[in-house]
């Protein structure tokens, strides 16, 4: 395995090779081994990477695997009563006997998860214009074929969330898509479906968050078809990777907003003469810690000690 120390000593973990797994993917974030049939399940590790401009940089973000991973698992109790999810445990002593020979690192950064058939798109809801939907507004006045009033503003609050879907692009950017353009890749009645389950999680979640004081601009969700052709949730869930967290104190519409995630990357590397290209440039220990500060800040927000086993990074009751 690759990482900076021992997991259990709170350092960070780049990157995992476990000679017993069979991997099955590593992503920007996650490396997901295949456990085989036996278990019918995968093991999702979710590293400390982190990317910007869609490259990989060569240090990592300290704790945020870990805080990605307790977000997910915090949502996932939260909207379970919405829709199932592929959850099946992030406690290790409950994993398979070949995988918990590798504790020290799976502890806290891990779940055990039902494999699916995931859908080939993702399934964004925007609550406000902003990113590439406030560009396309800007452009048509509409996103993905969703027609909107005319004078809104970047950071706008949308009448009300709309599903806006996306193609899933193994490198790159995803690219945003109408309804009939999702409809012809999944079928009429499954993008229904997933419209609807869309729709309701960001509710639930918009509403929790914003007694947190936060506001969810938009997020992305993927779904999945089980061995029983049921939709299930997968991947993470509303974690700052996933969606565009704001301050609901200091959202002022008319412009950008800070967000609970890479802005502070972003915003470091547009100073430097870097062409966006690997490899990526060193990054300062100051960044590096900002960074996590903010992925911290939203885990704390978020997530009260009260409904939060924080040994286990399994929520309890909310």
């Amino acid at each position: 395995m690759t990482m900076n120390q021992n997991a259990t000593n709170g350092s960070s973990v780049y990157s995992t090779d476990f000679p017993d797994l069979k991997l099955f993917r590593r992503g920007k974030v996650r490396d997901v081994y295949d456990l085989g049939d036996r278990h019918n399940a995968l093991l999702m590790v979710a590293t400390d990477r982190i990317s910007a401009f869609d490259v990989i940089m060569s240090q990592p973000v300290p704790r945020k695997g870990e805080i990605l991973t307790s977000v997910s698992l915090f949502w996932f109790n939260l909207t379970s009563s919405v829709v199932r999810n592929h959850l099946i445990t992030s406690r290790v002593e409950e994993y398979p006997a070949e995988v918990q020979q590798y504790a020290n690192v799976l502890r806290g950064r891990s779940m055990l998860v039902r494999k699916t058939e995931p859908l080939p798109i993702e399934c964004v809801v925007r609550g406000y214009l902003a990113g590439s939907g406030w560009k396309e507004y800007r452009e048509t006045q509409s996103v993905c074929g969703v027609a909107l009033p005319a004078g809104l503003q970047e950071s706008s609050q949308l009448p009300e969330p709309i599903f806006t879907p996306a193609t899933k692009a193994e490198e790159g950017h995803d690219e945003n898509i109408s309804f009939e353009q999702a409809a012809a890749i999944v079928g009429y009645e499954r993008v229904e479906q997933v419209k609807a389950l869309s729709l309701t999680l960001y509710r639930t979640a918009s509403e929790y968050a914003a007694q947190r004081g936060i506001i969810i601009a938009d997020t992305k969700f993927e779904f999945g078809v089980d061995s029983n052709g049921e939709i299930i949730l997968i991947d993470e869930a509303l974690t700052p990777d996933s969606s565009r967290f704001w301050l609901k104190d200091e959202w002022q519409p008319g412009k950008p907003q800070m967000n609970f995630d890479k802005q502070v990357l972003r915003d470091y590397l547009e100073t430097l003469d870097w062409d966006k290209q690997p490899p990526p440039p060193v990054l300062p220990d100051e960044i590096l810690a900002k960074t996590a500060a903010k992925y911290q800040e939203a885990l704390d927000r978020l997530v009260t000690s009260a409904a939060y086993d924080a040994a286990e990074r399994t929520p309890k009751e909310v």
